[in-house]
């Protein structure tokens, strides 16, 4: 036989350890269950003539399979419900969040409309009580043109019995004069009438708001004349006229002759024009509502 030849093996494989250990387990399982019957066995007790059936390594894994696939269930379970739990937490958390910004919301609104409701009746009450204040103003002129006007009666008879004599002395230039301002009383009378429903401001000269002697200088220059810008030097201009002789284009005045406050262009048929005060702004009257205290011819 050669040396090197292969010479077979004649012992036995071995067993993997854990073919053996399974085994061991058996039999010691085995072993023990057969110990602790004898134990529990009656000494006289007859020999077993019955065969006791162990259980299996099969049933044993299926027995397992069944309590980790119920363990599997409960903690899947368990999660669901916990899963379940925080989703309601958070959809009561986002309801609460949301009543709260729609009654903040609510609170802002309620407050804005109050706030407004308050503005509209401060604007209200201002604006009654600035009504109020000018028809005080505009009665308190009244009264005091009126006493004025009581005052200077006999002023104005005087100037006007003047004015008729110095007249009568020339009576062919005066009725020259007459034909000559008929043109121009027309177009100052015109012009004072287009103005009537302009606003009243106090300083007030044109195009579209005036005060009383803005709008009497603006009318008397479209007959080419240029007036002071004071209602007192725009009455102390031309002449004297009775209110019984009046012609369209006299200027009026209330108050004395050289102290007026107030002055308005009579246009004729017993009325005048004059930018009055801000609530009526300018206006046409007849000269019964605010009777002048005197009037002026100066074309």
């Amino acid at each position: 036989m050669s040396q090197t030849a292969h010479i077979p093996s004649h012992r036995k494989p071995r067993r993997s350890a854990s073919k053996l250990a399974l085994r061991a387990g058996v039999a010691g399982g085995v072993l023990s269950t057969i110990a602790v019957a004898g134990a529990a066995g009656p000494a006289s007790a007859e020999p077993v003539t019955e065969t006791i059936e162990m259980p299996t390594l099969g049933s044993l894994g299926t027995d397992l399979s069944s309590a980790v696939a119920a363990s599997a269930e409960a903690s899947q379970q368990e999660a669901l419900d916990q899963s379940l739990e925080a989703q309601e937490a958070a959809a009561l958390e986002k309801a609460a969040k949301e009543a709260k910004t729609a009654k903040a919301e609510a609170d802002r609104k309620a407050e804005a409309e109050r706030a407004e409701k308050a503005r509209q009746e401060a604007e209200a009450k201002a604006e009654r009580e600035r009504a109020e204040a000018e028809a005080r103003a505009e009665a308190q002129a009244r009264a005091s043109r009126d006493s004025a006007r009581t005052q200077l009666t006999a002023t104005s008879a005087s100037d006007s019995s003047s004015s008729d004599s110095d007249s009568g002395s020339g009576s062919s230039s005066a009725s020259e004069s007459t034909q000559v301002a008929s043109g121009s009383a027309a177009a100052i009378v015109a012009f004072a009438k287009a103005q009537v429903g302009d606003a009243y401001v106090s300083g007030g000269t044109g195009p579209n708001s005036w005060d009383c002697s803005g709008l009497v200088q603006a009318a008397y220059r479209q007959a080419g004349i240029d007036l002071p810008r004071i209602s007192y030097s725009q009455s102390s201009m031309g002449t004297s006229v009775s209110l019984s002789n009046l012609q369209p284009g006299d200027v009026l005045y209330w108050g004395s002759r050289s102290g007026s406050y107030h002055v308005a262009i009579y246009v004729g048929g017993g009325k005048y024009v004059g930018a009055q005060n801000p609530s009526t702004g300018v206006v046409e009257r007849s000269l019964d509502w605010d009777p002048p205290s005197g009037a002026v011819r100066i074309l």
